[in-house]
């Protein structure tokens, strides 16, 4: 929270909110990431992997626009790789127990006023809290 720029996150926010509705308009399809990912890794239909690939290409290339126009917002933490694997394995647990992730739920069920979205999207939070508490005061990961 050092270098808060609340017009940034207003206009990230924006984007956001932009791409998902651009991707309900023109393709009929929620931009929930892990769904995106889950039907490119498990495929029920073929016609569908091409949006998906480029929906998630498009992901990565702006990560990598962002980090070389601005490296300093990645931070410098260095987190061991088997840590790093974990930690994504069990998001990917939690999105398929939740049936969805932050994005489906938090930016588009939301904007749908889904009472399943708002749970989800309501524990999602809360869970991150209490490991950010966790990890900065019980395990020491402060600064």
């Amino acid at each position: 929270m050092d270098h808060f720029a609340p017009w940034l996150s207003l206009v990230g926010g924006a984007l956001i909110g932009a791409s998902a509705s651009l991707l309900l308009l023109f393709n009929g399809r929620i931009a929930g990431i892990s769904g995106i990912v889950g039907g490119l890794v498990w495929p029920k239909q073929r016609s569908e992997l091409t949006w998906r690939a480029l929906f998630v290409a498009g992901l990565l290339v702006g990560g990598l626009v962002m980090l070389r126009a601005r490296p300093a917002s990645f931070g410098t933490a260095s987190v061991p790789l088997p840590l790093v694997v974990v930690a994504g394995l069990l998001v990917g647990f939690g999105t398929r127990l939740g049936g969805g992730c932050t994005s489906g739920h938090g930016v588009c069920g939301l904007a749908r006023l889904s009472g399943r979205s708002l749970a989800a999207t309501c524990t999602f939070m809360a869970t991150g809290m209490a490991a950010a508490i966790v990890v900065q005061h019980l395990l020491g990961g402060g600064r």
